[in-house]
């Protein structure tokens, strides 16, 4: 596939994943570019694609900032470089949009918990403390018609994964778990808090899922209860960041913590268990 022909297929992903945040600047010159927010920070990152992008070089790029001082702009130009040259010759856009994504929501976190305890201490505080009443694999909803169960938590760099599962029979029931899970004040407060549910009404499903900020994470989240063929589910998987960029690893521990929780809730059918 030669280079223009691959510009073309990044451009139409990059537009349909990030809708009106997407921009063409000017397309005859293949100028682009995106608005990535985090509350009320945001970076505009400007992109030209030459004409041996991506499998010669790599786009030209422009950041604007106003949060970011002189050194954090100089640190994402480096983490965007760096991730460039660990992926020559691929497609590069959407890695380094998340790339920024994931340093913008740092720095924030970063900037709210200064008067927090070190970060050495922070994965055992965590651990300690994702889910009160650890002892209990279940907590009651709506006068036990559902339950919710607490899958193992997944560390990886600083960076801590769980997955939820219940069982649903209505929308309703859909916001009641996250309701109920978004009570406790560390889920409340995570990162991301992704989901994905499947109900089944007389052969048809009512299905839907939410990012929350991890692009794409709801929709292969959905894409991982069709493979195993769920039904009346909805799985939850809570991401607390650690300050320390996993790449497309956070996707790996996305699927993993939900699949977890979703053998241990015995929800996966049987002739479905066993594959991956």
């Amino acid at each position: 596939m030669d280079n223009l022909t691959k510009q073309i297929e990044e451009i139409e992903a990059l537009s349909a994943i990030y809708d009106k945040d997407w921009q063409s600047e000017d397309e005859e010159n293949r100028v682009f570019s995106i608005k990535i927010k985090d509350n009320e920070n945001y970076v505009n990152l400007y992109f030209k694609l030459p004409n041996d992008y991506p499998l010669s070089s790599p786009p030209s790029y422009e950041i604007s900032a106003p949060h970011l001082n002189n050194s954090e702009k100089l640190n994402l130009k480096h983490l965007l470089d760096e991730t460039y040259l660990s992926n020559i010759g691929q497609s590069i856009i959407f890695q380094w949009i998340e790339v920024v994504r994931e340093e913008i929501q740092s720095n924030s976190e970063n900037k709210n918990k200064e008067d927090d305890s070190s970060s050495d201490n922070e994965n055992s505080i965590v651990e300690n403390s994702i889910i009160e009443n650890q002892e209990l694999s279940k907590t009651n909803l709506i006068d036990n018609e559902c339950q919710i169960t607490h899958g193992e938590v997944i560390f990886d760099r600083k960076s801590s994964f769980q997955g939820h599962a219940a069982t649903i029979l209505t929308i309703d029931q859909v916001h009641q778990v996250l309701d109920k899970l978004k009570e406790n004040r560390k889920i409340a407060n995570a990162a991301h808090n992704i989901y994905a549910y499947r109900i089944c009404k007389e052969n048809t499903f009512i299905q839907d899922c939410e990012d929350d900020g991890e692009a794409q994470a709801g929709g292969r989240l959905l894409h991982l209860l069709q493979i195993l063929d769920v039904k009346n589910v909805i799985v939850v998987v809570t991401r607390w960041y650690g300050g320390v960029h996993l790449g497309p690893d956070r996707f790996r521990h996305i699927n993993n913590a939900a699949r977890q929780v979703l053998e241990v809730s015995t929800l996966i059918p049987d002739n479905k268990l066993h594959k991956k």
